[in-house]
């Protein structure tokens, strides 16, 4: 998990805070190419203006590279992946250096809507692909645990984040090969954070990390934060800021979603 500098004296969220009119959020990942993303159709309905700007780049990792790390794919009968950037980069990989993946492999995905980010790269009816009920890693060691998988598992991370899943998986014994895919570069976002936005929505533990890279003094200052993952939430929760909107949810398992039922719900408090 990336080191991110913590507000010192994090302020606590009111009640007043949290239900101030939503007029402007930042949302820290490239903006949609598609005009019919569900995104839009929030700002339409809520009168919002969205910001969209990705706060990290992501960087594969050459082939060579790869190849230093010395692990055989072919060796291992499961994947386990926690976000599209690690499924982006394990195909890529397989590409580039030409390895056929058996249709038996087993595919494990941390949330659901990771799951089915799996169709832009295979044939998802005809794969064997799991997901956790609550988008926490417990939830996606019980359906591993129900499953019974003896295969030795295959775990994608990024350069900077060791994350909690490889750590479940030393507790339960299971036998498993940590790869590095990507690297995740901090984009440079100082202009933007000039602006006031009344929200801000992070997707991964590096996007919180750019945060305090581009202005290491940041004060929350009634600012609400949301954030997609569970190990999101961590970083935001480990850089002392107060959290507002989590997602996935039972009833949300986009962050779209999530946004929806959150602006929906401030709508009706003021």
């Amino acid at each position: 998990m990336p080191k991110v500098a913590k507000n010192k004296e994090p302020k606590k969220t009111s009640k007043a805070a949290v239900t101030i009119p939503i007029k402007t959020v930042l949302i820290t990942q490239p903006k949609p190419e598609s005009e019919k993303s569900p995104y839009f159709e929030l700002e339409k309905k809520y009168d919002l203006k969205l910001d969209f700007c990705p706060f990290i780049i992501v960087e594969g990792l050459p082939s060579k590279d790869f190849r230093k790390q010395r692990v055989e794919i072919k060796d291992h009968g499961a994947i386990i992946f926690n976000s599209r950037n690690a499924i982006d980069h394990f195909f890529r990989i397989c590409e580039e250096l030409k390895i056929k993946i058996s249709p038996e492999m087993k595919y494990f995905c941390i949330t659901e809507a990771i799951s089915l980010y799996l169709q832009k790269f295979i044939i998802y009816r005809k794969r064997q692909i799991y997901f956790g009920e609550d988008g926490t890693v417990n939830s996606m060691l019980e359906v591993i645990a129900k499953h019974k998988v003896k295969e030795k598992y295959i775990v994608p991370v990024n350069d900077i984040c060791r994350n909690e899943i490889l750590e479940c998986l030393q507790k339960n014994n299971l036998e498993y090969s940590e790869v590095v895919l990507y690297k995740t570069v901090c984009a440079d976002v100082k202009e933007l954070l000039q602006k006031k936005h009344d929200m801000i929505v992070f997707f991964t533990p590096g996007g919180v990390k750019s945060l305090f890279e581009n202005q290491p003094d940041f004060n929350q200052n009634g600012t609400l934060i949301g954030a997609f993952g569970p190990i999101t939430t961590k970083a935001v929760e480990d850089a002392g800021l107060n959290l507002q909107l989590k997602a996935p949810l039972p009833n949300a398992p986009s962050m779209v979603a999530a946004l929806d039922i959150y602006l929906a719900n401030n709508s009706k408090k003021k």
